[in-house]
């Protein structure tokens, strides 16, 4: 019906809003065709004014009533204003008109989705997908659905979909890498994208993604040349050149990371988080002075990069100055108290500074948070046994086995605190499984106890292995 009364012309968009600009203040009324008001709605709604465009298309709807267009336009905006079940009604008004309108669909989805309410999203996502002409962002929020609930095996199924439908959708390509990730298929994710880069070889994301894969699988250089690759065709795609920069890190190559991290800087202003990579590369390197200027920047940037703060109190510790690298340690620790390397840190430092019983209470935490942290179990024994506590000491490392059974260290240090304590069946016994599970490293015995490398009974039982 509307179409009856359309007129053949639609007037300048800037004049279009300069007459209902004019028709508001005369408070008047004046005549748009249904392109000029679409024009001024969507001027409001570029100058992020959704009110005034709400306005407008209540005018629209009054002089147009059967232009299903405004009914969504209208939903549209009401979504934006939180306004949901003004959205519904108009929705219901659009399907009245035209009930095979695929928009109306896809746009009540969006909102049983910002609604959690999933089965009703995808009911209507569903019907969208059987209505419009182009399906590969309908087939993304189906996707993203089925991520809400928890279904990322679905969620792979619909993006691949979508991918197929329109293999240059950037959102597509990352979601899917996000959840290859979520289900640990890091071969999988691999495979997928380097069949799509056979077929689109120009694909910068494909080519990122790729990296981000093989860098998960420990595939150092081969991320490196994905992400070369993302560059090649994008220049100015900073995330690639920092994901280089640590995949560098993990090779050691720290110099050449730095020069890497330091390009993200021609393409997008500097950050924290690349601030404080580079920190960490002049830590490795032994640079501290240039270390601790890169933290310091960082926290400038961001005063809750607790890694920034901990790599300043690093800086310090290397320096031999714990009292203040102790002063930063508890600065990155206020800000994430669960985190055990910052435990560690300072459990050490107070050990440095003579703080045994402050040191104590440290390594109890460290092993709380990750009782695998088999250095952790060992260093605090050590304290214990500096300590003549030798008891808590064989306590400490009968509770570290429990949680590391394989680890040879922790029964080769046992061994000697059993000795120590006079225990020698049972040092005998746990000497043999230390040298069932790794003969090789049987010295860290006689660190502690050198005395025994004259004990012929554990000489000859540790030769037995060695041959």
């Amino acid at each position: 019906m509307e179409d009856d009364f359309e007129f053949e012309f639609s007037e300048d968009p800037k004049f279009s809003v300069e007459r209902y600009e004019e028709m508001i203040r005369n408070k008047d009324q004046y005549f748009f065709d249904a392109q000029a008001f679409e024009n001024i709605i969507d001027y409001y709604i570029e100058k992020n004014d959704p009110i005034k465009a709400l306005q407008v298309v209540e005018y629209a709807v009054n002089q147009h009533p059967f232009a299903v267009v405004f009914h969504i336009k209208k939903a549209q905006l009401y979504i934006a204003t939180n306004q949901f079940e003004n959205a519904f009604e108009a929705l219901d008004k659009a399907e009245l008109f035209e009930p095979s309108e695929a928009d109306i669909f896809l746009i009540r989805g969006n909102i049983y989705q910002i609604l959690e309410r999933h089965d009703e999203a995808l009911e209507n996502y569903q019907k969208a997908l059987q209505l419009a002409e182009n399906t590969d962002e309908i087939l993304l929020h189906i996707a993203m659905v089925y991520q809400n609930v928890g279904d990322y095996e679905n969620a792979v199924i619909s993006l691949k979909k979508c991918l197929e439908q329109n293999m240059e959708n950037q959102d597509a390509l990352y979601e899917l890498a996000f959840c290859y990730d979520v289900l640990d298929k890091q071969e999988e994710s691999i495979q997928f994208y380097k069949q799509y880069i056979d077929n689109e070889p120009y694909s910068y994301a494909a080519w990122y993604n790729l990296g981000n894969a093989y860098h998960k699988m420990s595939f150092f250089e081969m991320a490196i040349d994905a992400y070369d690759y993302a560059i090649l065709i994008k220049e100015n795609f900073s995330s690639a050149y920092f994901n280089k920069g640590n995949s560098l890190v993990h090779l050691d190559k720290f110099t050449e990371a730095i020069e890497v991290y330091k390009q993200t800087f021609e393409y997008e202003p500097p950050n924290a988080d690349t601030y404080c990579a580079i920190g960490e590369c002049y830590e490795k390197l032994e640079q501290m002075e240039e270390a601790r200027s890169y933290y310091k920047k960082a926290v400038k940037m961001d005063s809750k990069l607790a890694d920034a703060w901990f790599g300043i109190g690093v800086t310090l510790d290397f320096e031999d100055r714990y009292f203040e690298s102790l002063h930063f340690y508890n600065k990155a620790l206020a800000l994430d108290d669960l985190n055990a390397d910052y435990w560690f840190a300072i459990a050490d430092a107070q050990y440095k500074l003579g703080k045994l019983e402050e040191s104590e209470k440290a390594y109890e935490k460290v092993i709380e948070l990750n009782p695998i942290d088999v250095e952790a179990w060992l260093d605090y024994s050590s304290i214990l046994y500096e300590q003549n506590k030798l008891v808590q000491a064989i306590e400490i490392m009968a509770e570290a086995i429990k949680n590391n059974p394989d680890a040879a260290e922790l029964y080769y240090r046992i061994v000697a605190y059993l000795f120590a304590d006079g225990q020698y069946n049972e040092a005998l016994n746990c000497l043999e499984i230390a040298l069932k599970i790794d003969p090789t490293k049987h010295d860290i015995l006689f660190e502690y106890l050198p005395q025994l490398q004259n004990n012929k009974i554990i000489i000859d039982i540790i030769n037995k292995y060695l041959i």
